[in-house]
């Protein structure tokens, strides 16, 4: 086949060898089906892409909600377990009719451990979630046999008393002094009711 004889133009492709018709028909449709590769197949395929990593972040999403499920049942014990901890506490916080003597119960209780008290503070009350909290600012004098008796004694009082911002440094011989804030808490009426209406939601 001398292709130097061929007419090119396509509308006498009729009259064109068979070979050449075969390759032009081959040409045609690797074009076409190129074609149909890039404005159809890969949009297909980046969807598909998407699509499957839509499909991973569900599957994630489903095995987390699975297991939160499995856990259902704990979830609830613990939580009836923190309830009961927490109405526990609150039945040892002193009301406000019993504030009074749990001052002297802690200025007492500094006494009969042989401490002299220098300062015995009560500060401003400070409002919390469901509680206020008491503080006390105190400083005493003693040995350090009588400190740990007195923080002791605090923490075997029938209310929650806690010691904060120790600071203990020598005085004469072997006494030391105690400076500190003890804290009880008063439990606030309006913030329990707040917060159980928020467990009912």
């Amino acid at each position: 086949m001398n292709l130097s004889e061929v007419n090119w133009d396509f509308n006498a492709a009729g009259t064109w060898p068979l070979p050449l018709k075969i390759a032009t028909i081959v040409l045609v449709s690797i074009l076409v089906a190129a074609a149909g590769v890039y404005y159809i197949t890969l949009d297909q395929l980046t969807e598909l892409e998407q699509l499957e990593n839509t499909e991973q972040d569900l599957r994630k999403s489903f095995a987390l909600k699975q297991k939160k499920a499995i856990n259902l049942p704990d979830y609830r014990e613990q939580y009836k377990q923190i309830e009961a901890s927490l109405s526990e506490m609150i039945k040892q916080m002193p009301t406000k009719a019993e504030v009074a003597n749990l001052l002297i119960d802690i200025s007492q209780t500094g006494l009969a451990s042989g401490l002299e008290f220098r300062l015995f503070q009560p500060a401003g009350v400070i409002r919390k979630d469901f509680y206020s909290e008491l503080p006390i600012k105190i400083r005493v004098i003693g040995e350090y046999q009588e400190l740990g008796l007195f923080v002791s004694g605090l923490a075997s009082l029938p209310r929650i008393v806690t010691v904060h911002n120790i600071d203990i440094k020598p005085e004469k011989g072997t006494l030391l002094v105690m400076n500190a804030t003890i804290k009880t808490y008063n439990e606030d009426v309006a913030g329990v009711k707040t917060v159980k209406k928020g467990r009912r939601r």
